[in-house]
């Protein structure tokens, strides 16, 4: 059924399919009411046609609509169109936990055990609502674009499985995450979601889940008689209270698990704080219980033979028909405790026996498995490993892993890992490589590796800008080298706006908006705008720090103008009269010599210029200018400067 484009209770416009699941398809929508986005579940035709499942889901999902969690998906509205049912939910833009581990495999433990804390977190929230989830997955945690974890489809399974959906042939949730009790179709609450929590952690820690085979019959058995190989097993770089707390929670006994969300918080906020910590605190089987004697309540032989007892049985006879009631509720206690005795001996006859689980730390091979088959256990080696500790041929570690009055069920599998002794081997140079490489560089020279992520201002994001132990030298096989791995300068950054073409105005309050220095150049292009923005000295587009500076050359054209300059010559010489004595007219020139210059270039030059006239002269230019005037008569040369600045003055005399 293609729903794009169709309004859903005059209100949720259908836009695109965003997903599909196993019970309902997922639709990108717009709330015109609110004005915003949501994502609408559309349910499949097969959960429709029951009556007591609509009812059931709708009271599950207003039960969950009323949670207020952040790493819960919101839920909006319920509600139907005929045939159509649908739940309006918050729009969550993000990868879905399953997806990120199908990307990057195994996850790191701290990142693991966030992302745990949030789903605990979430889970603890529903439970003191009286809300199970019944279904937790990777597939039902989205991890959003901020890294928050986020719990969908609250509720849902349980209004599955108390329906008659069954008849569909449909199994709900993921068989790889199942509950030994929901496996075998019993009761489920609280700790069974903590168990599938268990199983999650798993996931994220290994990159694999705990029980695979061909069918989900042979999966669900598996999760109901077997014990999961310890994910400290198959990544050693899992600090042991981590380990100890997936093993709590997938405890086969719903008694020896976590009993709250709480509990488990708790461990795992602990385990951020002391990740090698013994604080995990894992209980003992119960004990047996004690054989009762079940008294009988007649004995027809012995009141045959004895009239003294066939008189009280008469006595008992008369008493219960007097007191039927009373009699058939002693009766029913009876009858309860005899089936209850009946009951418990066979499965005492059927149980299989319970040993102590040996604690092979520090043992040679031979020691060690003596110790395993004296306990009726079943000694399995696994592909030895170098140490640089432990000596060779003496025992690594042990699945399961020894804990204090821990049993295991007789026969069963204890594999170990034995040591090759001390290897030495060459530290490879990581340093410039991607992250990626340098694992793999590190692996293949029989090292682990410990990653620190840090900032870095010089170093690409994902490379290695450093690691502690150097290039080149010899270690042991089995040392944990530390890289420190560049997550990029740690600074906000922002992309440059385009100012090209603006005016220096523009340019300047763009910039400083998107959290940029600028520093304005000038020049002069007339094939350009004046006052407009030519250049700009980081592309537009481009990603850089918060608080970058940006150049931006902005073109200014330089306006020619022309200013008068008048000279005095005598005002300057005294001018020139005829003398009284004609025997001193050689004496006294009536004219002058006159250079005017610009710049120091000269643009006038007149040999005779008479002393009683006045001169006038323009000069062009941009700017300013400096002028020179040199007068030269029989007195000598007077010279005298003045610099012009066209851009104010339009006229100067000297005199």
């Amino acid at each position: 059924m293609n729903l794009e484009g169709r309004l859903i209770a005059n209100r949720y416009e259908i836009i695109e399919n965003v997903g599909n699941g196993g019970m309902a398809t997922v639709y990108r929508a717009k709330d015109h009411i609110l004005n915003r986005f949501v994502a609408v579940k559309i349910l499949k035709d097969e959960f429709t046609t029951d009556d007591e499942f609509i009812k059931r889901f709708r009271s599950e999902a207003q039960a969950v609509a009323s949670l207020n969690h952040p790493n819960i998906v919101g839920v909006y509205d319920v509600g139907n169109e005929g045939n159509l049912y649908y739940i309006v939910m918050e729009l969550i833009q993000g990868k879905t936990l399953k997806e990120v581990i199908s990307l990057e495999g195994k996850l790191s433990w701290k990142w693991s055990v966030n992302v745990a804390i949030q789903i605990a977190s979430a889970l603890e929230t529903a439970h003191k609502n009286n809300i199970v989830h019944r279904d937790i997955k990777p597939h039902n945690i989205i991890i959003t674009e901020e890294g928050i974890a986020k719990v969908t489809d609250f509720g849902i399974a349980k209004a599955v499985s108390n329906s008659t959906i069954t008849a569909f042939g449909t199994t709900i949730g993921s068989v790889h995450y199942f509950s030994p009790e929901h496996a075998r179709g019993g009761f489920t609450d609280a700790k069974s979601d903590l168990y599938s929590l268990g199983v999650v952690m798993y996931e994220m820690l290994t990159g694999k889940v705990p029980f695979d085979a061909d069918t989900p019959v042979s999966i669900a058995l598996m999760h109901m008689q077997q014990q999961a190989t310890q994910p400290i097993v198959l990544n050693p770089t899992i600090p042991s209270s981590v380990n100890k707390i997936v093993i709590k929670a997938m405890q086969k006994d719903a008694n020896l698990r976590y009993q709250s969300a709480s509990e488990m918080l708790k461990d795992l906020n602990m385990s951020l704080k002391n990740p090698d910590g013994n604080f995990v605190f894992m209980k003992d089987m119960e004990g047996d219980f004690p054989t009762q004697k079940i008294p009988t309540m007649y004995d027809e032989e012995i009141s045959k033979e004895n009239p003294e007892k066939k008189g009280q049985n008469k006595k008992k006879e008369s008493f219960i028909k007097k007191h039927k009631v009373l009699s058939f509720t002693i009766g029913a206690f009876l009858l309860f405790f005899l089936t209850l005795g009946i009951t418990y001996g066979g499965l005492k006859l059927t149980q299989v026996k319970e040993v102590e689980l040996p604690n092979l730390a520090g043992l040679t091979k031979e020691e060690a498995k003596k110790k395993v088959e004296d306990a009726k256990l079943v000694w399995v080696e696994l592909e030895p490993q170098f140490s640089p500790e432990i000596p060779e041929g003496s025992i690594i570690s042990q699945d399961p892993s020894y804990m204090e009055n821990f049993k295991v069920k007789e026969k069963s599998e204890v594999k170990v890992v034995i040591s090759k002794g001390q290897d030495l081997t060459i530290v490879p140079k990581v340093v410039g490589k991607t992250k990626e490489e340098a694992i793999t560089a590190l692996q293949e020279a029989n090292l682990l590796y410990e990653v620190v992520e840090e900032t870095s201002k010089t170093v690409e994001e994902g490379y290695v800008i450093s690691q502690e132990t150097e290039a080149n030298k010899q270690v042991n096989a089995g040392e944990t080298i530390k890289i420190h791995v560049s997550i990029g300068t740690g600074i906000e950054q922002v992309d440059v706006p385009n100012v090209l073409g603006k005016t220096e105005a523009e340019a300047k309050r763009l910039l400083t908006d998107a959290k940029l220095k600028v520093e304005v150049l000038y020049e002069e292009n007339k094939s350009n705008e004046t006052g407009k923005v030519l250049k700009q000295s980081i592309e537009s587009g481009k990603t850089v720090d918060v608080e970058t500076t940006v150049v931006i050359t902005v073109n200014k054209i330089i306006e020619t103008k022309t200013a008068t300059i008048t000279i005095d010559l005598k005002s300057i010489t005294g001018g020139y009269k005829e003398p009284a004595d004609t025997n001193t007219v050689g004496e006294i020139k009536k004219t002058a010599k006159v250079v005017i210059k610009v710049d120091g270039k000269s643009i006038s030059e007149d040999p005779s210029v008479d002393k009683n006239k006045t001169i006038k002269q323009q000069v062009t230019g941009t700017g300013s200018v400096l002028i020179e005037i040199e007068i030269t008569d029989e007195k000598g040369t007077t010279k005298r400067t003045h610099t012009l600045d066209l851009t104010k003055e339009t006229a100067y005399t000297f005199q």
